[in-house]
């Protein structure tokens, strides 16, 4: 498992006879009062200059205790967004300790501590001769009250949908084709009750899906489009999701530049994120229906690839006159938001790596989000319940006639002007989702575009349980999201 097995002990942490003992402590603002039980800590911390920061870790040396103790600072009035945070941070940096006991003297609920132990204790196995120490296996988090059963399930489910995206997308491309990815899809529900059905290149051109067509077949691998369905008895909604699942982005003839072209891998980033968050909802056993599409190609330059000036038909018959091979995305997800729209759920929300725009906007943290002003809310407060950053950004009215094509219904990208290029991106995509009813001025289905080019993979220094690499960003808001019940 690439997370550690989180259980709740109530014996303290000092009895637990773990490897190593890992302690969340607030700032501390010149206090030197030991907590119960621990006499001498506060000795401890002051003699090596420790004050509870948040994001401080720091191994410390406490009298009488026999096994190796390392403090991790929760910051001053710490909620329990922060604790969470710094066990993550503190799993991250224990490493060689096969089990670990954790307790906060930050009073919180159990729940935030075990997430943050196995968000921050993930650990790819990697290609590496000589392995690094790894991270602990096992977590006993204290906590004087017991957690519920749904509770223990939550953490476990997000956790894996978590660490299931972060897995499939470090895998090197070479192992993870279109027809590896829809394998893996399959692998990653068996056992829930969850039907699968996966559309071969055959059948993606007698279904009549040219955009994604339009995208793998310059490559040797074929495209695939994996359709997975969650449809509990009792559900109430139904939010469908698709995913961008491009293996490897070259651009396609629209040649990438050598440096922009390493990572690319990480393209598919969206698709994995929609089949974890519904494999989580399954397990958790929530009373939504939820649907995935994942949208899956390689998008390879060979004498078989779409040329710019070349037009494609998407799956609702409409025309797009691709100008830039390397805005792909937008064209596989078409096909997905029409095929999602199909089935007239009550919210659609899209998950892409689409646009380096995105990063120039809104930097490194925050997910991209525009659609349906109600539908963006309601995704919005999901985020900020778990504390991952979010901004919406606006879809202009005055931009729709730059999607216009000479010689087709659309284009897919403004040549030579780089202005609003995500809210352009936004736009396209906001044509592929379809109506509530087939009266003509019947408003379009809710819908969520969540950008997340910027967020979707961190290239600087790991913070709280997040580690450099691929983030798993938008797996928790998404999941709490279904967990209220989709959209009201």
């Amino acid at each position: 498992m690439p997370y550690p097995s989180v259980t709740h002990t109530d014996v303290p942490v000092l009895e637990s006879g773990a490897d190593a003992i890992l302690l969340v402590v607030p700032k501390t603002n010149g206090s030197t009062t030991d907590p119960e039980g621990w006499d001498g800590l506060s000795a401890s911390l002051t003699a090596v200059g420790f004050t509870g920061g948040p994001g401080s870790f720091q191994r410390v040396h406490v009298p009488g205790v026999a096994v190796p103790v390392a403090v991790v600072g929760a910051g001053s009035d710490p909620d329990a967004a922060a604790v969470r945070d710094a066990v993550g941070t503190g799993l991250r940096q224990l490493t060689g300790f096969e089990h670990v006991a954790v307790q906060s003297f930050v009073d919180v609920p159990w729940a935030s501590l075990a997430e943050g132990a196995a968000l921050g204790g993930y650990r790819f196995a990697g290609y590496k001769t000589d392995a690094p120490k790894e991270r602990a296996s096992r977590v006993s988090v204290y906590t004087p009250d017991a957690p519920t059963e749904a509770e223990q399930t939550a953490v476990s489910a997000i956790a894996g949908a978590v660490a299931l995206v972060k897995d499939l997308v470090t895998t090197p491309a070479e192992w993870l084709g279109p027809a590896d990815f829809a394998d893996a899809a399959v692998e990653a529900v068996k056992g829930l009750p969850v039907t699968v059905r996966v559309l071969d290149e055959y059948a993606l051109t007698e279904g009549g899906y040219g955009g994604i067509l339009g995208v793998g077949q310059g490559s040797d691998r074929p495209p695939r489009l994996v359709h997975l369905e969650y449809a509990p008895a009792d559900a109430g909604r139904h939010v469908a999701l698709v995913g961008k699942g491009i293996t490897f982005d070259t651009g396609g003839l629209s040649l990438k530049p050598a440096a922009s072209m390493v990572g690319m891998k990480y393209d598919m980033c969206g698709a994995a994120t929609v089949l974890a968050v519904l494999r989580a909802a399954a397990e958790m056993a929530l009373p939504v229906r939820v649907s995935a599409w994942l949208c899956i190609a390689d998008n390879m330059p060979s004498g078989r690839a779409t040329r710019p000036g070349d037009v494609l038909r998407m799956l609702d018959g409409t025309t797009v006159e691709v100008l830039n091979t390397d805005a792909e995305g937008r064209l596989v997800l078409a096909d997905g938001l029409v095929a999602a729209s199909r089935e007239n759920p009550d919210l659609i929300v899209d998950v892409a790596t689409l646009t380096g725009a995105i990063t120039v906007a809104l930097g490194n943290r925050h997910t991209g989000v525009m659609g349906e002003d109600a539908a963006v809310a309601e995704y919005l407060a999901a985020a900020e319940r778990v504390s991952e950053l979010a901004w919406q950004l606006p879809l202009p009215a005055h931009m729709v006639d730059d999607l216009d094509s000479p010689i087709a219904d659309l284009q897919n990208a403004k040549i030579g002007d780089p202005a609003g290029g995500s809210l352009f991106a936004g736009l396209f995509l906001r044509h592929f989702v379809g109506r509530v009813s087939e009266e003509a001025d019947a408003p379009r289905i809710p819908w969520v575009h969540l950008d997340i080019a910027g967020v979707g993979m961190n290239k600087g220094a790991p913070y709280g349980f997040t580690d450099k690499g691929v983030t798993g960003a938008t797996v928790r808001p998404l999941i709490e999201l279904i967990a209220a019940g989709g959209v009201r």
